[in-house]
């Protein structure tokens, strides 16, 4: 990892955006923030790796109870929560410094000195005073939900005992405060959404940030020097290299899969054996239910194309200002998208194979209808690379999935999704509490033969169950942010077109769980808030049309 320090210490009169404040502590607090950002990209690249290959980082039934070093598959999920943890802890530890200090750290859209939402007038000044608004609001309906959840775990009805095969009931509950059924769950769902919080922020914050080169390369501009070779880029270089880290270990995720499924094993990277799904073909990967692998690699190939596209375009640009760019290896990236994107159908995971197929179609036609008539060649490319992904998926896992597509009976899962309608229906306000439906459902099934299910195939219906109106309305609402704050000013400026690939991917991954559970697996939800954090961070000012 390249380091992103200056040549030389900054001094008052160098380091960019200093306030006027004495130089020790200007430049204190900027190699502070140097050194922080170092750590954070250090720990954010290892979360991204980690994440899928830790078996998902999920924690259900399908798990036996692997150790490594003598502690079971939890501590996957505790170690995501502490990286978590240390990115938020970044974030603060910087917002201390630079806030006694006086330091303001150069980031993406940030306004010239002088050009304040006052002096300007009409939508323009009404749009820089919503996206300065975006990020508080954003940042008090982080707290809303975590406080939301913290005063359910504080304020639980009940505790689930397994040794009862009962609950523990609590008195002194206060009945008009969220409360759950399930305290240890509740505190366990607690913990974990404190780290996914915490990396959120710290992917957000590490991203505006500006790298050396950049602020030299600005520097050299504002002289009115050429532009280096290879600098015309259209992303950031924090962006460009986490996009590149997602991409190369989506690839190694995809060939490992395929790999392992033509393989026949039915050992997880051929090492760990399934409790539940110990068919190879209920498997995928490190995912020991394939809907899941499905789910993670159709979240991710819509953003890989998406960056393929940009880096294109940014290679188009280059050659006709005449400006030499370097080897054009982002052509790798379509490869890695064409890999990536054939795995949902291969994995024989049918909600994967039609989510897929409707955003391959859909990413298709947004970008060939972005070419000029006059690039048919090129558009004839995409269609032609569009339609042989499908042709090569479909005739490398066709006959299965055609199988598995003749039995489309649901009638089991509509009578968990009847019984979930009831246990929301009973807890309309508040929910049962996050994190409590696995071990809630059961009491409410018409038999002890019924099928228990961990989840209930049906993230939208579980999040009401568990979350109740209220908590479902800050989830929405903080949602409804992060997709709202691209048509503001003052971010990362980019292409709409690859925000639309990233809005393509959620969505995809939105339609996932309305009949599955994509967002109660660590990897794939991490995954999910990376591209949020990625959005929240773009903007539409001065963008070109790319």
């Amino acid at each position: 990892m390249s380091s992103e320090a200056p040549e030389a210490l900054p001094t008052e009169s160098s380091a960019p955006n200093v306030r006027a404040v004495t130089a020790p502590f200007s430049v204190a607090a900027f190699n502070f923030n140097q050194r922080a950002d170092r750590l954070a990209e250090a720990v954010i690249y290892a979360m991204v790796i980690f994440s899928p290959w830790a078996f998902g980082c999920t924690n259900t039934r399908a798990l036996p109870n692997w150790t490594i070093f003598g502690v079971t598959q939890v501590w996957t999920l505790w170690a995501m929560a502490g990286a978590g943890y240390l990115l938020g802890a970044l974030v603060l530890a910087k917002l201390a410094v630079n806030g006694r200090t006086g330091y303001r750290p150069p980031r993406w859209g940030d306004a010239p000195a002088g050009n304040e939402a006052g002096s300007m007038t009409g939508d323009s000044a009404r749009q820089t005073m919503l996206a300065r608004g975006a990020t508080p609001a954003l940042a008090l309906l982080t707290v809303a939900i975590l406080l939301y959840c913290l005063i359910s775990a504080v304020n639980a009805r009940a505790n689930y005992r397994p040794d009862l095969f009962g609950f523990e009931y609590f008195k002194n509950t206060i009945p008009w405060l969220p409360r759950s059924y399930d305290q240890g769950r509740t505190w366990i769902a607690f913990w974990n959404y404190l780290g996914l919080a915490g990396a959120f922020w710290g992917i957000g914050d590490w991203l505006r940030g500006k790298t050396a080169g950049e602020l030299r390369a600005e520097r050299k501009a504002a002289a009115g020097a050429t532009a280096e070779p290879g600098r015309i880029t259209l992303l950031p270089e924090r962006l460009r290299r986490l996009l590149w880290v997602l991409s190369l270990n989506g690839a190694l995720l995809a060939l490992q899969g395929m790999a392992q499924r033509f393989s026949g094993t039915n050992k997880l990277l051929w090492y760990l054996p399934t409790r539940l799904n110990r068919d190879a073909e209920s498997q995928f990967g490190p995912y020991a239910y394939r809907s899941n692998a499905a789910q993670y690699f159709n979240l991710l190939w819509p953003v890989v194309l998406g960056f393929w596209w940009t880096l294109r375009r940014a290679a188009e640009i280059a050659a006709a200002q005449k400006n030499p760019t370097k080897p054009r290896r982002h052509h790798w990236l379509l490869l890695i998208a064409v890999l990536i994107a054939v795995c949902p159908i291969i994995s024989y995971s049918r909600g994967g194979a039609i989510v897929a197929s409707l955003n391959l179609a859909v990413a298709t036609l947004l970008l060939l209808a972005a070419l000029k008539p006059a690039q048919g060649a090129t558009k004839l490319g995409l269609f032609v690379l569009g339609l042989g992904t499908l042709l090569a998926a479909f005739a490398l896992g066709g006959d299965k999935l055609g199988e598995r597509m003749k039995d489309l009976n649901v009638s089991n899962r509509e009578r968990m999704y009847d019984v979930g309608r009831i246990m929301a229906a009973e807890h309309p306000v508040f929910g049962t509490g996050p994190g409590s439906f696995d071990m809630l459902f059961q009491f409410y099934r018409s038999s002890p033969d019924e099928y228990w299910p961990a989840q209930l195939h049906n993230d939208w219906l579980e999040t009401r169950i568990t979350f109740g109106w209220v908590g479902s309305a800050l989830i929405a609402a903080a949602f409804l942010v992060v997709l709202g704050r691209r048509g503001l000013p003052g971010g990362i400026r980019c292409g709409w077109r690859f925000a639309a690939l990233i809005w393509l991917a959620l969505a995809g991954c939105l339609a996932h769980a309305r009949f599955d559970f994509p967002l109660q697996v660590h990897s794939v939800l991490f995954l999910f808030l990376i591209l949020c954090a990625i959005l929240f961070n773009l903007s539409r000012a001065g963008e070109r049309k790319i």
